[in-house]
């Protein structure tokens, strides 16, 4: 029986020290080993990774104490260390004899039943442990990550030809319940599952783009959002990961796949990136830009794009497409596929050539579609996956296009004709095995994804911005489903209807959705709509609304139990504190932002947060005040922990975990344990501090803007929170109620609004997705 408690990376590169982070949160100790470094002190690379590891730009920890559990050395001094590790994980250059040579010292030192196993992405196992004792082999695997490793969810595992089986349960089930990850049982393939479509999909949109005479900014705008695929699209995505470092990629996955491989009519580099390579235009990390040039506002700067035939950079133009936008705010992206121009020649032929692709590697390269699927989407950042997106399209219909066009048609992609690869019977999703059956789809016990489930549900409620559904078990669950989630007044509506009904007809409300974020926050949209017009009635009353609404889904008869995941900012972040527990994932961020944008939060978030502020500190002036600088400074945490400090997190209240595929479980298992007891816990009035204290606040702000601190939008800004948890102009220990509060954040929130500076900042924030600094 296997079990890992204890672990050792070696290799403190990107890859290893994100893994030895990522063991350190998930609260395993971990011997972390490197080359020895010339000079006096042997253990400087291994100390300097850790000083990367707790960058404030991209922290690998959840919290900066976890570093205490990373115990750094070299291989040359320090190797014994590894000796009691349970899991042994190398992540060293890609050389297959480095890496043999350092297994032969391992496996001298390390303990009978430990697990080794290989970051690798190229190098097959079979040439791993060639040489290799067979009590090695049986204990071997590879555990390939992905870059970040805290963010990405993706880890593929693969099994050697000798690995037994409870080694592949035992890193199945670790690295899925501690280290968060959604693992993909991969066959031991050149590049497995997640690179090989996820490079080729690239490299099809890099080639064809160029075929097709199309700028940056045109191939960008549909290989990206509205596709379903991360905002970065193909040119953004090379500068990112760095133009010499994917030709690199490209490279090494051409010399390991088959010679038949449809990878290698996409493979071949490009004459102009080699001149940009040579001429150090490698993307982001080379600081001279790449494709792009990325902007800089607070200095004035735009973006700008490289003219491949000058190689003088020029100003970025946008391409903004109607039918481009709708894709990416519908979810349905196959009109592009139908434009009868080069864009929708584009879209068609990389995404075309990459399903066709993802469908040729069934069943020989891996026997399930869902594993490829997973891959995507958690390895690429896909919202749906290849089968899931060839199932939008439709069977039939995709097959007769690629027929039309006398394009092979892949035989598994023949299998699906007349039906799809998904369906749902019997409130059970099915997927297309590559013998022609169906079988469940099946998940880990605790794994619940709403995007899968939701396919088998039929919803109680719908509107374009949230739909609420009926689960398993007498629970209800709101879903939100804007763009970036922004909660505007049908998310409020659809919220209402579902306490009102949840209440009368269901044990406990779930908040929960499966996007990338849970919401960035109350729609700046809607808002600037009021602002522009001048309409504060309108203005007031929306904000009343959401009030209101959150209000009854705090004091409803059940409890309200929020599952999120990634950002729930500003009027987000508000849902949450209205709720009865919170069930954060481990990356969860969090946080009232509205000051950055010229406002106040106008949904209850200054009064909770000075609630909560005076149930730690028990003192209503110390209370303000802590509520007034978080606020004020829109501070966030990245991490739930980071959130206790915050007091955005309540210890007894709130949990986290580490798999964001766990978090519905969770939720559903909450409101199931707080239900029979569950009683609603009205809050007593607070005795405010009153005008001496708004006075000092008033004052500490001209004075942090008279140093240069604050600009003068700020002093107003925080001059409107600080009249909300103090009270204003009242007399100290006036008792003010919640709904007292209330109308104090909405007065502030109106009276910016008219403001503009506040309007400017909102029309910035919208048009550039960044606040504006003055």
């Amino acid at each position: 029986m296997y079990e890992i408690n204890s672990a050792a990376v070696i290799g403190a590169g990107t890859m290893g020290l994100g893994i030895a982070g990522q063991l350190a949160n998930a609260g395993v100790p971990v011997v972390l080993l490197d080359i020895p470094a010339n000079g006096d002190n042997r253990n400087a690379i291994c100390e300097r990774a850790l000083e990367r590891l707790l960058d404030e730009s991209q922290p690998g920890l959840l919290h900066k104490d976890f570093v205490e559990r990373i115990t750094i050395g070299n291989i040359e001094d320090d190797l014994d260390k590894i000796r009691d590790a349970d899991w042994i994980a190398e992540a060293v250059v890609e050389r297959l004899d480095i890496k043999k040579a350092l297994y032969k010292d391992i496996d001298a030192i390390r303990k009978t039943g430990s697990i080794v196993s290989s970051n690798t992405s190229t190098i097959p196992i079979s040439l791993l442990v060639e040489d290799m004792p067979a009590t090695f082999r049986e204990e071997f695997a590879i555990t390939h990550f992905f870059n970040p490793v805290r963010y990405m969810r993706l880890l593929e595992l693969v099994q050697g030809e000798d690995t037994k089986r409870e080694v592949i349960d035992c890193l199945d089930t670790f690295c899925d319940q501690k280290l968060g990850k959604g693992v993909v049982v991969c066959n031991d393939t050149p590049g497995f599952l997640g690179n090989r479509v996820g490079v080729f999909a690239i490299q099809k949109a890099l080639h064809t783009a160029f075929e097709l005479g199309l700028s940056p900014e045109q191939a960008d705008a549909i290989f990206g959002r509205p596709l379903g695929i991360p905002k970065t699209g193909v040119f953004g995505l090379y500068d990112l990961i760095g133009i010499d470092l994917m030709s690199d990629v490209a490279k090494s996955l051409e010399s390991i796949l088959p010679e038949d491989d449809p990878f290698h009519e996409v493979a071949a580099g490009l004459p102009v990136m080699q001149r940009m390579i040579d001429e150090g235009l490698i993307g982001n990390k080379g600081g001279k830009g790449g494709f792009y040039q990325p902007a800089d506002p607070a200095r004035d700067i735009s973006r700008k794009t490289l003219d491949l035939e000058t190689f003088e950079y020029r100003d970025y133009v946008p391409c903004k497409l109607q039918v481009a936008l709708d894709a990416e705010l519908s979810g349905d992206f196959t009109p592009l596929l139908s434009l009868d121009d080069k864009l929708g020649t584009f879209a068609w032929e990389v995404l075309s050539h990459t399903l066709c692709y993802a469908a040729s590697l069934v069943p020989d390269v891996n026997d399930s579609l869902v594993a490829i699927d997973d891959a995507m989407k958690l390895g690429y950042n896909w919202i749906h996956g290849p089968f899931e997106m060839i199932d939008m399209i439709g069977v039939d219909r995709f097959i007769a296009r690629l027929e039309s066009e006398d394009r092979p048609v892949p035989v598994f992609l023949r299998t699906a004709a007349g039906e799809s690869f998904y369906s749902a019977k019997k409130k059970r999703l099915r997927y297309l095995e590559s013998d022609g059956g169906f079988s469940r789809l099946r998940r880990a016990k605790g794994v619940r994804r709403f995007s899968e489930l939701s396919r088998t549900l039929k919803p109680i409620e719908e509107n374009a911005a949230a739909s609420f559904y009926e689960l398993k078990h007498g629970i209800g669950l709101v879903e939100f489903h804007s763009k970036a989630n922004a909660l505007g007044p049908d998310s409020m509506q659809l919220i209402e209807h579902a306490v009102d009904y949840a209440s009368e007809h269901h044990c406990g409300l779930v908040i929960h959705n499966d996007a990338q974020h849970f919401s960035c926050g109350a729609d700046l949209g809607t808002i600037l709509g009021f602002v522009e017009k001048g309409d504060m009635d309108g203005l007031d009353a929306f904000l009343d609304h959401y009030q209101k609404t959150l209000q009854s889904m705090r004091y409803a008869p059940i409890p309200v139990v929020a599952a999120p995941s990634g950002l729930s900012m500003g009027g987000g972040f508000e849902v949450l504190l209205h709720t009865d527990k919170v069930i954060f994932h481990a990356n969860s961020v969090t946080g009232l932002v509205e000051s950055l944008v010229g406002v106040v939060p106008g949904g209850g978030g200054v009064k909770e947060m000075l609630y909560r502020w005076y149930e730690r500190e028990g003192d209503i002036t110390k209370a303000a005040w802590s509520a007034f600088m978080n606020i004020g400074y829109g501070k966030t945490a990245r991490s739930p922990l980071e959130a206790r400090e915050l007091a955005m997190f309540r210890d007894g209240v709130d949990d986290w975990i580490m798999n964001r595929d766990r978090l519905l479980r969770a939720a559903t298992d909450a409101v199931r344990e707080l239900a029979p007891e569950y009683a609603v816990e009205k809050r007593q009035r607070l005795a405010m501090p009153g005008r001496d204290a708004w006075r000092e606040m008033q004052e500490w702000l001209q004075k942090a803007h008279d140093k240069g601190h604050l600009t003068p939008h700020d002093v107003t800004t925080g001059s409107q929170i600080a009249m909300i948890v103090t009270g204003g102009d009242i007399d100290a220990g006036t008792e003010l109620t919640e709904n007292d509060l209330f109308d104090l954040e909405r007065k502030a929130f109106v009276t910016l609004g008219r403001t503009t500076e506040t309007r400017d900042r909102i029309r910035f924030m919208l048009e550039h997705g960044t606040p504006l600094r003055n």
